[in-house]
């Protein structure tokens, strides 16, 4: 996983300033560790502006430093990029967004350049759940939030 000065050296490499409220953003998120939506940054972190939040936000998307998930009602949502390629598990009920890599996706992927003469460019997978926590909590899971 990137350390937060991995990405404060990765943005002054891209020619950006690694302002003390960049460094105050990304200590948050890498304490949280989870999924996190843009406006919970901007309650989570006083005395940095919406603005800021969001332009950072931009510039981590910009440089990779940051995956973005779509929820199924259409939220963004963001977690940060861990080293290497892997895909989403989202939890629909609390947000809660974990990393996974899986040997049969991946040979899919090597199959379909393979077998149908074509390189593969880029992907993205995420799969939605009821995480256990919010199994153990009750949270049921309607049939509309179970399907994408």
């Amino acid at each position: 996983m990137l350390t937060v000065e991995d990405i404060l050296h990765a943005i002054e490499d891209g020619g950006y300033r690694a302002t003390g409220s960049r460094r105050r953003l990304l200590e948050t998120l890498a304490a949280r560790g989870e999924g996190f939506t843009a406006e919970e940054l901007v309650g989570e972190v006083r005395g940095v502006g919406r603005a800021t939040v969001y332009r950072t936000i931009r510039l981590l998307l910009r440089q990779g430093l940051l995956c973005k998930l779509t929820l199924q009602d259409g939220a963004p949502r963001y977690s940060l990029s861990r080293v290497g390629h892997h895909h989403h598990v989202v939890c629909v009920r609390c947000g809660a967004v974990r990393d996974f890599r899986q040997s049969v996706i991946e040979r899919i992927l090597k199959d379909l350049e393979v077998g149908e003469g074509s390189a593969v460019v880029g992907h993205r997978i995420e799969v939605y759940v009821v995480c256990p926590g919010c199994r153990e909590a009750g949270v049921a899971t309607s049939p509309t939030a179970a399907t994408g």
